[in-house]
């Protein structure tokens, strides 16, 4: 069953800081709806407080992350160790997407948390109400290898309107029709 606790715990950050990965869950309020499940750059991921997380979300094939939080807000975010003793570390919470607007305080807050990355598409904010930990037990061990730089090739290649394009065809509804919060 795990560990249940109300707060990110200091011994919570420093086994995220070790991680190369995480994933992100949403899902819609639809009863028949698509649940997702993303894997994420651990470079990107802030713990901004206790209860408060971040992630700078870089553009995709889909927005789904984004099209549920606008739909109802609930997110987990899901750690596991790779290497050294087994663990699994969950946050479950409400979240949103804050887009990119300079005139946007919010953002402005947020976005000095991270380094700057030419496919930026928004931020995902969340309170975070709950932490869980788990054995782990039955988690692989994986060497970590490295960074892959397909993004940023991918991203400049596109050039700035072939983003702003891709984003309108790609980006706009989730797979089950919810409208994302970038249009």
């Amino acid at each position: 069953m795990g560990k249940f606790f109300n707060e990110i715990l200091d011994q919570h950050k420093e086994f995220v800081a070790h991680q190369k990965i995480f994933f992100v869950a949403t899902a819609p309020m639809l009863a028949n709806g698509h649940v997702n499940l993303s894997p994420k750059d651990n470079a990107s991921f802030r713990i901004l407080s206790n209860s408060k997380v971040a992630y700078l979300d870089i553009i995709g094939s889909g927005n789904e992350t984004a099209a549920h939080l606008l739909d109802n807000g609930r997110v987990t975010f899901m750690f596991c160790a790779f290497d050294g003793p087994p663990n699994i570390l969950r946050f479950y919470g409400k979240g949103k997407s804050v887009l990119p607007d300079e005139n946007n305080a919010e953002w402005n807050a947020l976005v000095s948390n991270f380094n700057d990355h030419i496919a930026t598409r928004q931020i995902i904010v969340a309170d975070i109400d709950m932490v869980q930990t788990s054995c782990g037990f039955s988690v692989p061990l994986y060497e970590y290898v490295g960074e892959r730089d397909y993004a940023v090739k991918w991203a400049k290649a596109k050039g700035e309107q072939g983003l702003v394009d891709y984003k309108q065809l790609k980006n706009r509804v989730s797979l089950d029709g919810l409208p994302s919060p970038l249009y």
